[in-house]
């Protein structure tokens, strides 16, 4: 695997190289003195060009980086409709491990760019034209304190697409109740995790993408509870799921509740608690 020396040198030559790249930015997690280094980090490069219609006429000109394992163009696809209007990316994965993730931004947009991400490192600008930056700093991505509306929605949320699983599971609809389960519902635990860990914290920390971080600041019998509610593929397991969610959910809200002064809507757990219960029930009676 090349290292990160050889790797940051030949993204550089390749720019110094290249007339058309004008500077060069680093972002994402290498640039966060907070997130521990490992082989897996993608290197997450912008060339500022001065046009972009060569770059995407010629898609072999990135072969210079090395041996791909695969090649993915978002902007290119699709399937999933553009969403950098005149940016475009390419994300390779390397034979020897490594990754790039490079993306070409029109030079006319190089104010933009310094600004809109708090962790970018300018590795490179050869006519000393872009903003100034400051230091990278992860302080956007730190958990934010809710206000008591964010909270009670948060809440509602959770117990409102709850009953959605029990109708999927009553049912037999087990796509339906295990999306609902992971792509609604837990997003709202881990959310309740977050402020608790941001209490915790002052709200003073990133916890990751993902929550990717939080084994690390929850007390390791609540990580436990967490890593419970993750079913296995019977209904059976989706329901135990849902129940151990419910009672983790219960538990952290109450306390984020307390800790910021707010209330707790009992009346919707008690209520929607007592209805999953009644829903299972009614399937052991079939």
């Amino acid at each position: 695997m090349r290292s990160t020396d050889v790797m940051m040198e030949l993204i550089l030559t390749v720019a110094e190289k290249d007339e058309r790249v004008r500077a060069v930015g680093l972002n994402g997690s290498r640039t966060n003195p907070n997130v521990p280094k490992d082989r897996f980090q993608d290197f997450d490069i912008v060339y500022l060009v001065s046009e972009m219609d060569s770059f995407l006429r010629d898609p072999t000109w990135i072969d210079v980086f090395g041996e791909r394992i695969i090649l993915q163009t978002p902007e290119d696809m699709a399937m999933f409709p553009p969403e950098l209007g005149k940016r475009f990316s390419y994300l390779m994965l390397f034979t020897d491990g490594n990754r790039i993730d490079l993306m070409l931004i029109p030079l006319e947009e190089k104010d933009i760019y310094c600004k809109e991400d708090k962790l970018t490192i300018i590795l490179m600008d050869k006519d000393n034209s872009l903003p100034l930056v400051p230091p990278p700093t992860d302080r956007d991505y730190w958990v934010s304190r809710p206000s008591a509306d964010y909270f009670a929605d948060c809440c509602n949320e959770f117990w409102w697409v709850s009953t959605y699983v029990a109708k999927g599971l009553w049912r037999k609809e087990f796509l339906y109740a295990t999306d609902h389960l992971n792509l609604y519902v837990r997003p709202m635990l881990i959310k309740m995790l977050e402020w608790q860990v941001g209490i915790q914290t002052n709200f003073s920390l990133s916890i990751g993408k993902n929550g990717k971080y939080l084994d690390q600041f929850l007390p390791e019998i609540t990580w436990k509870r967490l890593l419970m509610t993750y079913p296995t593929g019977s209904y059976e397991s989706v329901w135990a799921a849902l129940f151990g969610m419910c009672e983790l959910f219960r538990d952290t809200a109450k306390s984020v509740a307390k800790s910021l002064g707010y209330s707790y809507n009992t009346q919707d757990d008690q209520r929607v608690s007592s209805y999953l219960k009644a829903v299972e029930s009614s399937i052991k009676e079939l």
